[in-house]
Order: structure tokens, then sequence, then C-alpha cells
């Protein structure tokens, strides 16, 4: 599952089926987590959830459809298309974002329980779906086409998100330092 997913999300320009792609990778980590620990296969899906609402909800206030759309989000709101950008970064599971926190401690356990071949595997298995966050990331940040207007800012989004959105935003990229204490109370 986790190779199927990250292999369909490789050439997909529509952020909605790299979602989709993206939550079919994710299922392997959370079946080989079952496989391994329960309550580990517990706060994986939870880390999940909490990392998928705030980008679905940043999706669905701008209307993006495309990666290019995602990139217009700058001149209307940076704050917003920062933390994003940071959200994908930690789907994608880099080192100091919250979303690395369970596939770590999926392959610490897959270690010590000497499924090494395994293991490897499912790291592996996760670097399409790594390469194409990164791609929504690089394509978002670096290529933005310069514009015309000169204004700061062309527009303000008078969103009404929800109170919780500003928390979950800020748990999907700060969460890592607190994994010991989730871990072990799991």
């Amino acid at each position: 599952s986790a190779m199927i997913g990250g292999w369909l999300g490789l050439n997909q320009t529509q952020v909605r089926k790299i979602l989709a792609t993206s939550s079919i990778a994710h299922m392997g980590w959370l079946i080989s987590a079952l496989a391994i620990s329960p309550p580990l296969m517990t706060l994986t899906l939870l880390i999940y959830i909490m990392t998928t609402i705030p980008v679905f909800s940043h999706m669905a206030t701008t209307n993006t459809k495309t990666i290019p759309d995602i990139s217009t989000t700058w001149t209307h709101s940076p704050t917003l298309l920062l933390t994003t950008m940071l959200m994908l970064i930690s789907l994608g599971g880099l080192p100091p974002m919250t979303g690395f926190m369970p596939k770590w401690l999926i392959l610490k356990d897959m270690i010590t329980m000497e499924l090494i071949p395994f293991a490897l595997l499912l790291l592996l298995a996760s670097l399409p779906s790594l390469f194409f966050y990164l791609r929504m990331v690089y394509f978002s940040t670096l290529t933005t086409p310069p514009g015309t207007t000169t204004t700061k800012y062309k527009w303000r989004f008078k969103t009404n998100l929800q109170k919780t959105l500003p928390l979950l935003m800020a748990l999907t990229i700060l969460l890592l330092p607190l994994t010991a204490a989730m871990y072990n109370t799991t």
C-alpha cells in the first residue's frame, strides 16, 4: 500500500489526487504499525488526522485544485502558504516536523523486532511520497511567477476557519519534541 500510493502520486498535478494517493501510502504505514503495536497505530492515525485536517482546510479555503493554484496563495496570505508548506513537509515525514515521529517509531520498532528487510522496504516505499510533497513545496515557493501589481498584497482572504485550526497547524509542525511523552502514554 505504501509503495502503490507513492507511485500513483508521482505524475499527479491535482492536489486532491495527490492527497488521496498519500492517504493510500499512509495506509501502508498504519497497517505496518498495527502489525507491530496497536497503540503505535493509534498514535500514527491521530497524527495523520491531525496533519491532514489543516491541509484540507487550506485547500477548501483557497479553492486550490492544482499545484500552481497553491502558489497563488502567497499574494493573498503569506502566512497561510508558509504553514501549508510546513504541513506538507510534515506529511512527507521529514525530521523536524511532527509527521516524522510515527515513521521513526514504526521503523524503530521494526528494527527492534528484527524486521529489517520490511523496515527498509517501507522506508524506500515512502520516498516517492516524499518526492511529490517536496515537489509541491518547491513549485509553490520557488517558482512563483513575478506579479505586475505594485501593492504588497492584492487582497486578504476573509477566512472563517475554526478556532482550532491554528492549534492543529502548530501541532502539525512542532510536536516532535514530545515524542517520548506521547509514545509512552499510548
